[in-house]
């Protein structure tokens, strides 16, 4: 699959709401640059043939003057409006990678500052890699023993073995998770993350390992792991 065809979604429109920060944490700096320029210069390196930015139509030149134009970016990148709830604004991302021509989107959360070019780059390969696959997702097996707990009480110890921890990116093709996502809209279903709309679907999802530090900046403690892990790869990566 040449990177031709590949657009970005960049989902950068949440509330920050946990992270204590109002005008969310997208924007927040984390070692020199805002949270949201370090997945943009990320997938920037991977020459893809667009990046779309969701966040709120009011803050689109905020974002342009914060965490775009001093980038410098490569890749065309273009804005699509936010809605009320995550699956709402990947679903109007998709809709604008259409618009660029993409045959296979790869969805990213915008509060994930440690993505690599080499894990977006692996799992758009690995889709290809597999015709019957319908999309790939990035994460790693889990390394806690997982309950599910119902009322404070445990009622289950899933077996580890088979347990991930996902994260983003995920990357499909583009007309499997367009789809997808109108069926989850019309009849009124949300999952969390866009891998569940497919399977729900009856998509074939496939995982990719990537690094356990790909964390999603969510509490404040979480700004400090970021920034240390940034801070130590540009000593190791001048």
């Amino acid at each position: 699959m040449s990177r031709t065809g590949v657009v970005a979604i960049v989902v950068a429109g949440g509330s920050g709401e946990r992270f204590g920060r109002a005008a969310g944490k997208q924007l927040a700096e984390v070692a020199g640059k805002p949270v949201v320029a370090w997945s943009l210069l990320a997938l920037d390196a991977c020459g893809f043939s667009a990046i779309v930015v969701v966040c709120d139509p009011a803050r689109v030149e905020e974002f342009r003057e914060r965490a775009v134009d001093p980038l410098g970016l490569s890749t065309p990148l273009r804005f699509a409006t936010s809605g009320e709830t995550r699956q709402d604004s990947v679903r109007s991302g998709v809709a604008a990678a259409v618009e660029a021509g993409a045959g296979v989107v790869l969805v990213h959360d915008g509060a994930r500052p440690l993505l690599r070019p080499e894990t977006a780059l692996g799992a758009v390969a690995m889709l290809e890699a597999l015709p019957e696959a319908d999309g790939v997702i990035v994460g790693h097996p889990s390394i806690d023993t997982v309950k599910e707990v119902e009322g404070g009480r445990v009622v289950r110890t899933p077996e580890r073995s088979r347990i991930w921890a996902v994260q983003t990116p995920q990357v499909f093709r583009v007309q499997t998770l367009l789809s997808a996502h109108r069926d989850a809209m019309a009849e009124g279903f949300v999952g969390t993350d866009d891998a569940a709309l497919v399977e729900r679907a009856g998509g074939t999802v496939v995982v990719f390992e990537g690094p356990r530090d790909n964390i999603k900046i969510t509490v404040p403690e979480d700004h400090a792991f970021a920034e240390a892990v940034l801070e130590r790869r540009a000593e190791r990566e001048p």
